[in-house]
């Protein structure tokens, strides 16, 4: 017999089907006796009439077992179905005894996040933890469909390169050949590279690596980046508004093909019906007129600020999104593009999204003199980096770009605590394995 999937049911009442998952859970209740299989399309009831006959007692949590049975509707299941069990059969036992009962709610586990890290391919049995990646897929899912149907090409660069996007900082060195190497910070040079080869819009789905010291709810050294790079452009708010339409269809989206997960998470969708854009300056100010701040000397927002000037948005204008715009020159790449009427300024951005940066982007230089004058002064060799050069010689468009951290947009979305919640198996300071 045909194997039906869990999310199937509805479809074959009245039928005979054969299941095929993992043990979710068993109860015995006097005469009746229920049984739940998880599957990957969620867990099926089923209801043992002649429990004399078909023990379930003897069931083995998290074993794999087949189950024969009739459909039939059940208005007081969930999902208004459940199965009348014919017969059970084990396919496969577990070796060892599960760390612990993944069919409970996390709240009840009262599990440390490390714990969870330790087993975290069991752990994704759970539905609260595994109901995160279907939301992430569909953020990342999202993301491609708007590149394409903005007419971006979609690229993938090397993640081994030779020299920093950054400077030279913050970089994992690797042992290429003879060569000393590093893994990508970022896909920047390379999608600037391939604009100026003539394909004008790129976008990359792709993992990068950032060598920086952290240890907190917010940094992973390795995490999935969305970027795009766009040519012919008027000034940095093309790209800005380019954000925004994606914004909209990614939470239309969610909303649409994850319901179930949203449930499960209890999370909230955002509305976007404007993003407010505050220069970083005039944040600064509202940071210490309505938070008592001590601001001087800030050239970027701290994480403290970036939670005040969100709780300002919020309640002035009732985004959960805003946009802060026009860093000091020293705050930003040397490839981004001063602000003509304050060159101390830069033409570049982040986006912060319920009390955190989720987007970095800017206009970036196009000018090939421009550019080698800023690498001298932010005090690095022009010849390193003759690679990423040589296309601006020969016309390079007015262009920017940004890039959005996957993990970091999914932890906001969720509402979780941890970015490392929103990786599969993280990488931080402490942890390479699994």
């Amino acid at each position: 017999m045909k194997r039906t999937l869990a999310g199937q049911l509805s479809e074959h009442i009245g039928e005979e089907v054969r299941l095929v998952g993992w043990l979710h859970h068993t109860r015995a209740l006097g005469k009746i006796a229920f049984i739940a299989v998880r599957d990957r399309t969620g867990i099926a009831q089923g209801v043992v009439l002649n429990p004399d006959k078909i023990d379930v007692s003897v069931l083995k949590k998290e074993s794999i077992v087949e189950v024969i049975g009739k459909v039939k509707a059940e208005k007081q299941v969930r999902k208004g179905v459940e199965v009348e069990v014919l017969s059970v059969k084990t396919l496969v036992e577990p070796v060892a005894e599960i760390p612990f009962e993944i069919s409970r709610s996390l709240s009840k586990l009262n599990l440390k996040l490390d714990a969870i890290l330790d087993h975290r391919a069991f752990c994704l049995r759970n539905q609260e933890l595994s109901a995160v990646f279907p939301v992430q897929a569909e953020i990342v899912r999202s993301f491609s469909e708007f590149m394409r149907e903005k007419g971006f090409l979609e690229v993938h660069t090397s993640k081994i390169v030779s020299a920093g996007t950054e400077g030279g900082t913050a970089l994992f060195p690797v042992q290429y050949f003879e060569q000393k190497a590093y893994l990508a910070q970022s896909p920047q040079f390379y999608k600037q590279m391939l604009v100026g080869a003539g394909y004008e819009r790129v976008f990359e789905v792709g993992f990068v690596y950032r060598a920086e010291d952290h240890a907190t709810s917010r940094h992973i050294n390795e995490y999935l980046s969305l970027d795009f790079e766009v040519g012919f452009i008027d000034s940095y708010r093309d790209v800005i508004e380019l954000e925004k339409e994606f914004l909209v269809r990614m939470i239309e989206n969610l909303g649409a093909n994850c319901k179930e997960e949203l449930e499960t998470l209890k999370a909230r969708l955002p509305e976007i019906k404007d993003i407010p854009e505050i220069r970083l300056k005039d944040a600064l100010e509202i940071l210490e007129r309505d938070y008592g701040r001590d601001t001087a000397g800030m050239t970027d927002l701290d994480p403290q600020g970036e939670r005040e000037l969100c709780d300002y948005v919020l309640k002035n204008t009732g985004s959960e999104f805003v946009f802060v715009t026009h860093y000091p020159a020293e705050a930003r790449p040397f490839y981004t593009m001063s602000d003509p009427d304050n060159p101390d300024l830069t033409l570049g951005f982040d986006l912060l999204f319920r009390g955190l940066e989720v987007t970095t982007g800017s206009q970036r230089i196009h000018d090939y003199k421009m550019l080698v004058d800023n690498i001298r002064k932010f005090g690095m060799d022009p010849a390193d980096f003759e690679f990423y050069l040589e296309i601006f010689k020969y016309s390079m468009p007015p262009h920017g770009g940004l890039a959005i951290g996957t993990e970091r947009f999914t932890q906001q979305i969720l509402g979780l605590s941890n970015i490392r919640e929103a990786s599969f198996f993280p990488r931080d300071r402490f942890r390479l394995t699994p």
